[in-house]
């Protein structure tokens, strides 16, 4: 065949290409965005000591070269006013960092119907402080019967506890839980503001019981929060149950071994999990080990930069 022949006919089929490729709406011409990667709060205190400010993790999470902050609410201290909201969306603001989630603490496993209608309230708070602060995505809990003497006794018990007297099995409780958090959607619609089931001990411990609340409700309101260090058995194939319903994951890391456990947490696979899940959103450190922060934070977001490139 000539060369000018074969040469016209591939500049004809590169033209069809590219005719085709600028007929797909604009979504799809452009490549997936890569993940992006916060700092919980968290990683610089884990509960040790004096609660570290947010305004100092925030400073942080900027020098580390973090994409975002997720903000711990019990770690704010007591001074929640809107005018420290503000200040603190600001900082994040001029230092080129989002405020990406906002990880609470509640509670709706009781029997005593005034008990869960406070931890309603306290979510409700909790979702107006996200709203003030611009952040999207909230974490919230199932609870936990609360029969363990400490948080160390439930760790040495695999997160597993007793339920309370007169209480056969969960399915009473797993009825308080969607009870509860049907509630709070309304809020969580009106602010803007996703919440997100975290595989968090208690009813949350396993995926099937995340996803029982998560699919009772079925809200575009109430999403999952993957947490990779709270599977203690099977736990790729139970990040592959929730990871499709994430709105937020939070990466857990053990430089120094961890406080009550360590998991060898393999990223690669991880990641492959949420490629497969197509996820698109935040990916969180939770520094839970017990090296220094300020040289395993830095080490741990390397690794997921990585594993995630």
């Amino acid at each position: 065949m000539p060369r000018s022949v074969l040469d016209r006919r591939r500049f004809l089929a590169a033209t069809a290409s590219v005719t085709a490729l600028s007929r797909l709406p604009a979504f799809a011409r452009e490549p997936a965005p890569a993940v992006r990667f916060a700092v919980s709060t968290y990683s610089f205190w884990q509960f040790r000591d004096t609660p570290a400010p947010i305004e100092r993790c925030i400073d942080q999470a900027a020098e580390m070269g973090f994409d975002g902050v997720e903000i711990l609410q019990v770690q704010m201290g007591g001074d929640e006013s809107n005018g420290r909201l503000q200040r603190l969306k600001r900082q994040a603001h001029a230092l080129g960092l989002a405020l990406c989630g906002f990880s609470t603490h509640q509670g709706f496993v009781s029997p005593d119907a005034a008990v869960r209608r406070q931890n309603v309230d306290k979510t409700l708070h909790s979702i107006d402080l996200a709203f003030r602060l611009g952040i999207p995505t909230m974490r919230v809990n199932t609870g936990r019967w609360g029969t363990s003497k400490d948080f160390d006794t439930l760790m040495a018990n695999k997160g597993i506890e007793p339920r309370l007297p007169g209480h056969a099995d969960d399915e009473e409780a797993f009825g308080w839980v969607i009870e509860a958090l049907e509630q709070c959607l309304p809020k969580a619609e009106e602010c803007g503001v996703v919440l997100g089931l975290e595989n968090h001990w208690g009813l949350g411990r396993t995926a099937e019981g995340v996803m029982r609340i998560v699919e009772a409700i079925d809200s575009p309101w109430l999403r999952v929060t993957l947490d990779t260090g709270n599977f203690l058995e099977d736990m790729y194939p139970q990040m592959q149950r929730i990871a499709p319903q994430a709105c937020l994951v939070q990466a857990k890391t053990y430089c120094g071994g961890g406080k009550w456990y360590t998991l060898d947490i393999d990223y690669d696979r991880v990641a492959e999990i949420l490629r497969a899940a197509g996820y698109r959103g935040w990916v969180s450190l939770e520094f839970e080990g017990k090296d220094d922060p300020a040289t395993a934070v830095p080490e741990s977001l390397a690794l997921l930069r990585r594993v995630f490139a």
